[in-house]
């Protein structure tokens, strides 16, 4: 046989584009919407956001007749329609800190830093994927909660609001704002500690342990500190009525924008810093 050169034709790779930005958007977004807790989590949310205002409002309905002067008083038609918000959070702060600390339980944060070495554009991807998921989704869950909730209650006058009473069009849209805020800050928390566990008990004691031990402290002190504690700043976005110890609207937008922020940019400066 003849010792012939033969040369082997080896197939051509695909050209790799760039990592950019939109192309890191594009994964994070196809790894939340391919997840079975992510579709559930945001179903529970939307649930509650429109099921607990519906239900409170048959049972004010229903026992309108029968309440007394004081508890008519707290029957608000607004805090009935956005009851949902209060409960709702828990299921988005929740998702929040899944959507990073579920890759480091895993594992495939490695995978995903090594295909976007630069890291920073990964955090920018999750939180801005996640807050648009929870805004497209928290806003239909209001609106319908509160015109819902107002058809259930139509028969009691007193118990009537217009969407364009003054301040109602704001608390309202402020609800599916502040879900959005508390989204990216839960992410931001579960980037800063790397543990589901740790994330989710951070979150909790920032918003359901630390305000009511506020209570403890001379009413002067209380009164100076807790408007400014995230919680209380979140929740004067979507408040229709303010007192003299709580922050306006914008106020508390801002303050807890710039919480978010914080948590945001502490989470930048740790990933940038850590091993995987």
């Amino acid at each position: 046989m003849s010792s012939a050169n033969t040369s082997v034709a080896l197939p051509r790779l695909e050209r790799v584009g760039a990592v950019t930005q939109a192309r890191v958007l594009l994964s994070e977004w196809t790894k939340l919407h391919s997840l079975r807790s992510t579709r559930w989590s945001l179903l529970v949310a939307m649930v509650l956001g429109i099921g607990l205002p519906l239900l409170f409002a048959g049972v004010t309905s229903s026992h309108w007749g029968s309440m007394s002067f004081h508890e008519r008083a707290d029957r608000h038609p607004l805090d009935i329609a956005l009851a949902g918000v209060n409960v709702a959070q828990l299921a988005v702060a929740v998702l929040g800190v899944l959507v990073i600390t579920g890759e480091y339980s895993t594992g495939m944060i490695r995978a995903t830093f090594t295909a976007v070495p630069r890291r920073l554009p990964v955090l920018w991807a999750k939180i801005l994927v996640y807050a648009a998921v929870t805004f497209a989704l928290s806003l239909p869950a209001v609106l319908i909660a509160f015109f819902a909730s107002q058809a259930i209650l139509s028969k009691h006058d007193i118990l009537q609001i217009s969407f364009s009473h003054p301040g109602v069009a704001r608390s309202v849209i402020g609800g599916a704002v502040y879900l959005t805020l508390l989204g990216a800050f839960a992410l931001a928390i579960g980037a800063i500690v790397r543990n589901t566990a740790g994330g989710i008990a951070s979150f909790a004691a920032l918003f359901f342990v630390i305000p009511p031990l506020m209570n403890v402290l001379p009413a002067s002190w209380n009164n100076a500190i807790s408007p400014y504690l995230p919680d209380a700043a979140g929740r004067s976005i979507f408040s229709l009525t303010h007192d003299a110890h709580s922050l306006s609207p914008w106020a508390g937008f801002w303050l807890f924008l710039a919480y978010t922020a914080a948590a945001i940019v502490i989470a930048a400066v740790l990933l940038l810093r850590r091993d995987t």
